[in-house]
C-alpha cells in the first residue's frame, strides 16, 4: 500500500514564501562577506538585476505602453529604492548583519506613520501606540551594541524610514503597470542615480571598483539568487495566499537574518543580551501591527518585493 502525501495549492505556496523569506535573509549576510564599500555593492546589484530584466521581451513592451509621466514617477520612486539600500548596506558595513535587519524590521511601523501623510488617509492612533512600543526596543537595541557600532544603528533606522517612504509611493501607483517592468525602472533609475552620486562622494580608489572573484561571486548569487528568484517565486506564491498571510511571513526575515548572523558570522559574541531583548520587543510590535490592523486598510501589495527585502515592502 503506498502512501501518497499531497500539499494543497495554498501550503505550498505559503512554504514559497517562506524560501523567499529565507533567501531575503540571506542579503544582509552577503553585505557583509561581499567586501567592496556600500555604494558599489547597491550599484553593482541594481545594474545586475536591472540588466538581467531587460533580457525580457515582455519587460521592453510593458516599458513602451508606459506614460512618460508614470515612468518619471516610477525612476524617482528607484532613487529612493537606492538610498534605502545604500544605507542598509552602509548600516551593515558600520555594525554588522544582525543591527542592520533588526532596524529595518521597523519599517512597517514607519510606514504606519509615513503611509496617511503619503496616502492623504486618515491617522489611526493605534498605529502611533505600535510605533511607540518599539522606542523602548530601539533604546535596548542601541544599548546592546557597542559604541563603535552605534552609527551603523543610526544608518539602519534611516534606511528604515526609506523603506516607509518608498512603500507608500509604490503602493499608490502599483497598479498601473506591470511589477517586472516597474521593478526594472525603478532598479535602472536606481543605479544611474548611484552613477552620478559616486564620483561626488568621498572615495578610495576607483569610482565604479571591479570586484574581484569572491566578490564578484556573491553579487551573482544576491542579485539573481536573494533577488530575482524569490521575487518571481512570490509572483506566483501570491496567487494561493491572502495578503495578510503573506504580511506574516515576511515580518520574519529579520529572525531569519539575525539567526543566520549568529550561525554563520557568530556575530552574538559582539552583541549583549540587552540587543537581543531589544529585537523580541521590536520584533512583537511587527507582528501585532498586521494582526490589529487586518481587515483595515493595510493590504500587502509585495508584487515588487524585487526593490526590497524587508516585511510588506509594498505594504
Amino acid at each position: 500500500m503506498r502512501l501518497t502525501l499531497t500539499m494543497s495549492p495554498a501550503a505550498k505556496a505559503r512554504l514559497q514564501i517562506h524560501f523567499c523569506v529565507f533567501l531575503w535573509g540571506f542579503t544582509a549576510i552577503l553585505g557583509k562577506l561581499i567586501t567592496l564599500a556600500a555604494l558599489p555593492l547597491v550599484w553593482w546589484r541594481m545594474l545586475l538585476v536591472s540588466a538581467t530584466l531587460l533580457l525580457l521581451p515582455r519587460v521592453w513592451r510593458a516599458l513602451r505602453a508606459m506614460p512618460a509621466r508614470l515612468r518619471l514617477a516610477y525612476a524617482g520612486i528607484g532613487v529612493i529604492v537606492s538610498l534605502h539600500w545604500l544605507t542598509f548596506y552602509g548600516a551593515i558595513k558600520l555594525a554588522n548583519a544582525s543591527v542592520a535587519a533588526t532596524c529595518i524590521a521597523i519599517a512597517p511601523l514607519f510606514l504606519a506613520l509615513v503611509e496617511p501623510w503619503l496616502a492623504r488617509r486618515r491617522f489611526e492612533m493605534r498605529e502611533l501606540l505600535l510605533a511607540l512600543v518599539v522606542v523602548p526596543g530601539v533604546a535596548l537595541v542601541v544599548d546592546g551594541v557597542p559604541a563603535a557600532m552605534r552609527m551603523g544603528v543610526a544608518v539602519g533606522v534611516v534606511s528604515a524610514l526609506l523603506v516607509a517612504i518608498f512603500s507608500a509611493l509604490n503602493k499608490r501607483l502599483v497598479e498601473h503597470a506591470d511589477p517586472l517592468a516597474v521593478t526594472t525602472l525603478e532598479l535602472g533609475a536606481g543605479a544611474a542615480f548611484l552613477t552620478v552620486l559616486a564620483p561626488l562622494l568621498p572615495h578610495a580608489g576607483a569610482t565604479y571598483p571591479l570586484p574581484d572573484a569572491h566578490d564578484a561571486v556573491l553579487l551573482l548569487v544576491l542579485a539573481w539568487a536573494c533577488t530575482l528568484l524569490p521575487f518571481t517565486l512570490s509572483l506566483h506564491a501570491l496567487r494561493q495566499v491572502s495578503a495578510f498571510s503573506m504580511q506574516l511571513i515576511t515580518n520574519l526575515e529579520p529572525v531569519y537574518a539575525i539567526v543566520l548572523a549568529i550561525v554563520l558570522l557568530h556575530e552574538q559574541r559582539v552583541l549583549d543580551a540587552r540587543f537581543y531583548l531589544g529585537v523580541v520587543v521590536i520584533l512583537a510590535a511587527v507582528f501585532m501591527h498586521p494582526l490589529l490592523t487586518r481587515g483595515g486598510r493595510h493590504e500587502a501589495r509585495p508584487e515588487l518585493l524585487a526593490t526590497a527585502e524587508s516585511k510588506s515592502m509594498i505594504d
